[in-house]
């Protein structure tokens, strides 16, 4: 390794040759730690509100799907989990604030249907939504990480990976378009990401 990444600087503070690596990959830390702590946002955000929606899925057709979003809701818990770690690892935190963390996730549009709280359709709308978001998001970092931060990019396309089965789930269910969707052994199985959220313990 370069002498000069390891040996730091010559002020008084920390030499994080964890950091300094992926600068010298060309990577923008700062711009990757914004993207981050933003997509950990829509995740918080998305966990909250699809509890939310999951609970005014009412009547035979609500409780068809509630183990469905419930997947989704404690997956989006766990990527929230996943990419804790490596904001900190890269020097960022999170707001102080909680209402200026969930604010910054701009997901309103979750909220529950204006005019009938509990129709079933709408609700999974809402929940494809946010899902199709979510892909956009991590493809994102996918793109930033790939060949210059292995460790963000290994937990972005497990992130990505359950995003895009939870999309197809909610395609199926309002298109009829085929997923290959097999149910989860548990609530929150996270194939992918479980790796990412050890300290769930589900």
């Amino acid at each position: 390794m370069s002498s000069d990444i390891v040996k730091g600087d010559t002020k008084d503070e920390a030499n994080v040759v964890g950091i300094k690596v992926l600068e010298k990959n060309g990577l923008d830390v700062k711009q990757l730690v914004d993207m981050l702590i933003y997509n950990a946002s829509v995740e918080f955000a998305a966990y909250y509100y699809f509890t939310n929606l999951r609970m005014h899925c009412t009547g035979f057709d609500g409780e068809s799907i509630k183990g469905i979003i419930e997947d989704a809701r404690m997956e989006d818990l766990s990527h929230f989990e996943s990419c804790l770690s490596r904001i900190y690892e890269l020097g960022g935190m999170l707001p102080n604030d909680a209402n200026e963390f969930i604010a910054m996730s701009q997901t309103e549009f979750l909220q529950l249907p204006s005019i009938n709280k509990t129709d079933v359709k709408e609700i999974i709308k809402k929940c494809l939504k946010a899902e199709q978001g979510a892909i956009v998001n991590w493809n994102k970092v996918c793109n930033v990480t790939a060949g210059k931060d292995p460790a963000t990019y290994d937990i972005a396309k497990d992130i990505l990976r359950e995003e895009i089965e939870h999309e197809s789930w909610f395609l199926e269910l309002l298109y009829g378009r085929p997923s290959g969707h097999m149910r989860r052994k548990y609530p929150g199985e996270r194939p992918h990401t479980k790796k990412q959220s050890r300290s769930l313990n589900f």
